[in-house]
């Protein structure tokens, strides 16, 4: 899921592809830090007739930020009832989470720009992903693609 920036030696990327369709896809690339307590990234949906680019989504260093959701996922890798939902605190990322039988998880990632007219433009696509050891290893990227894991960005 993810890949190096082999200059620095740093992730660059991840790339989250749907285990029922390959053709869809979510990617969270193109970090820059602003400050000590945030680094934003762009992220990128796709799927057959649709492709959708959000620049500056921020990753701020508390809690309730993605990678935390994503762990609580992993965590609960035997299943949940009903839906449940992540976004951030600029609401132009919406992470949807549904557990269907067999132990898989649908992630409908939800892209909604906040700095354009309201009702501008959306899109959306569901990856599904394996709940055990395939969510704790996005959970594990993206927590070092947004430097969660060293300290480097907070």
């Amino acid at each position: 899921m993810i890949s190096q920036d082999d200059a620095l030696g740093e992730p660059a990327e991840v790339t989250v592809r749907c285990q029922d369709d390959r053709a869809v896809h979510v990617r969270l690339c193109d970090l820059f830090v602003q400050d000590e307590d945030c680094v934003h990234y762009a992220i990128e949906v796709g799927a057959p007739g649709l492709n959708a680019r959000l620049d500056g989504v921020a990753a701020w260093n508390w809690n309730g930020d993605l990678v935390p959701f994503l762990e609580g996922l992993a965590r609960d890798f035997r299943g949940w009832q009903g839906e449940r939902v992540w976004q951030t605190n600029d609401r132009d990322l919406t992470l949807r989470a549904v557990f269907r039988s067999g132990g898989h998880v649908g992630l409908t990632w939800t892209l909604r720009p906040w700095r354009t007219p309201v009702d501008s433009w959306d899109a959306s696509v569901t990856t599904w992903l394996e709940a055990g050891e395939q969510m704790s290893a996005l959970a594990a990227d993206v927590r070092q693609l947004l430097g969660q894991d060293t300290g480097r960005h907070g």
